[in-house]
């Protein structure tokens, strides 16, 4: 199950090290509200490793979403390059922004936007299609650690085994990248360390780039790489060599 893409690794005083897999170059995303131009990111540079579990963390207004859908592709820049592997995103066309979209990248979002008519299994399997290197259903629900619920429609399912099945339904493509935005928001402490300590095998057990956007200071000391962000700037990025276990993580 683990990706295999854009593996790319180097070695350095004996340790393996990943090189950077994304890249925000000097990214400005301004929008027009009336007269006023607002800025929502501000020359952010930063890099993210493949393989690693990523947190973005920064309070409403910090321009954290806006990051995520500009790595996502589903906004657009105004200023600067953003580099996914080799390719730069910012200047996909719009029929390259849905393949990427649609091929590249598994989202996690804080509602489950799942079929309600449809069983878990149902629900993950419909977006097998989309890939080239999907992994079954099965295995995505077993990664997640529901493969004994897949037969339950979304109304028998708890809200953290709900996040759980979106999780296995944006596994199920295989993506090269896991964008998760605040999916925890929704939930009670003790449902929401679940689902994040799920979001973190992936990446820690499957090799997944995963990136966590959020405004729970918490689970902070669990990421690989911590990069805050306030009023549209990068404030703060930090490498963890020992991060925490998220089981260890309370708020």
């Amino acid at each position: 199950m683990a990706n295999q893409i854009y593996d790319i690794k180097i070695m350095l005083c004996g340790k393996e090290k990943k090189m950077s897999f994304i890249r925000f170059q000097n990214v400005t995303r301004e929008y027009k509200v009336g007269s006023n131009v607002i800025k929502a990111l501000n020359s952010v540079n930063l890099e993210i490793r493949q393989g690693e579990f990523t947190v973005i963390l920064g309070p409403s207004g910090s321009g954290k979403s806006t990051l995520l859908n500009l790595l996502g592709g589903m906004d657009y820049v105004t200023r600067g390059e953003i580099y996914v592997g080799e390719n730069n995103i910012s200047r996909f066309t719009d029929k390259e922004r849905t393949l990427y979209r649609r091929k590249d990248i598994g989202f996690v979002f804080q509602f489950y936007n799942l079929i309600p008519t449809l069983t878990a299994y149902e629900n993950v399997d419909m977006v097998s299609k989309l890939s080239d290197v999907a992994i079954s259903a099965d295995e995505a629900l077993e990664a997640v650690g529901l493969k004994d619920r897949a037969e339950n429609l979304p109304s028998r399912l708890s809200g953290g085994e709900l996040q759980r099945v979106s999780i296995a339904r944006a596994l199920c493509k295989n993506p090269k990248l896991l964008l998760c935005d605040e999916p925890t928001a929704a939930l009670d402490s003790e449902t929401g360390k679940k689902v994040l300590i799920t979001l973190c095998s992936m990446a820690k057990d499957y090799g997944h780039t995963v990136v966590l956007v959020t405004h729970n200071a918490a689970v902070a000391p669990a990421a690989d790489r911590l990069i805050r962000l306030r009023d549209g700037e990068v404030s703060e990025v930090m490498d963890q060599e020992n991060p925490i276990s998220m089981e260890e993580v309370f708020w």
